[in-house]
């Protein structure tokens, strides 16, 4: 996958455990928990989208690097070459 299709991904994920978020105006370097109000289910929920619909096994030790867009996009970027 490229960055673009990651964020994409990311980016519908969340959208459909928040419905009425808006990740157009998403600052990709800011915290996504502080922009969208997610709380740590939701988060959760992210992480276990991921991992359903891409096979991404992420170590609750990494979650941290999951904290913005970008961030994400960084870490899922090795992960997700091969899809």
């Amino acid at each position: 996958m490229t960055r673009d299709q990651i964020k994409d991904a990311i980016v519908e994920i969340i959208n459909d455990i928040l419905p009425d978020g808006d990740c157009s105006q998403v600052n990709p370097d800011e915290k996504l928990r502080d922009q969208l109000d997610l709380d740590s289910m939701d988060f959760l929920d992210i992480v276990m989208e991921l991992r359903k619909q891409y096979k991404v096994q992420i170590p609750e030790e990494d979650y941290p690097k999951l904290a913005s867009l970008s961030s994400c996009i960084e870490y899922l970027e090795p992960r997700m070459k091969s899809l």
